[in-house]
């Protein structure tokens, strides 16, 4: 059951602060501690850049949910961008196509309960992540 929902578009960098923003303020509500507060904005912050950067904009789509006596944050990142050709060599640590480090899917998919990519080349991306309380 989705309790809240927020929509961030995700067009520039500025936006990426607003998504982070959000998700914050999101975490809080549902409860999340510091730690978890801080894994769910790293992972965020990451996935909304690369919505910017690689996927040339989209959307973060931020839920507070609740399945039986667990709530937890979902976010749903989309982009209409060029796609992955390969998903699982970008998730693979020290892969880059942007001269960074390569650790932005993976430590995504590290600090949240569920991760979850679907990406078609020509047609875009899309990333869900949870983190459950």
């Amino acid at each position: 059951m989705i309790l809240a929902r927020e929509v961030v578009d995700l067009r520039e960098s500025e936006d990426v602060l607003k998504a982070r923003q959000q998700a914050r303020a999101l975490a809080l509500s549902v409860g999340f501690g510091l730690v978890d507060q801080t894994k769910i904005v790293t992972a965020v912050s990451e996935l909304a850049r690369n919505t910017v950067t690689h996927g040339g904009g989209g959307t973060a789509t931020l839920e507070v949910v609740e399945y039986g006596a667990h709530r937890g944050l979902r976010i749903v990142f989309r982009d209409q961008g060029p796609g992955i050709a390969d998903v699982e060599q970008a998730l693979r640590d020290g892969y880059t196509t942007a001269g960074g480090l390569g650790l932005g899917l993976g430590g995504s998919r590290r600090l949240m309960n569920d991760f979850e990519i679907s990406s078609f080349p020509g047609k875009g991306t899309t990333v869900t992540v949870v983190r459950w309380k």
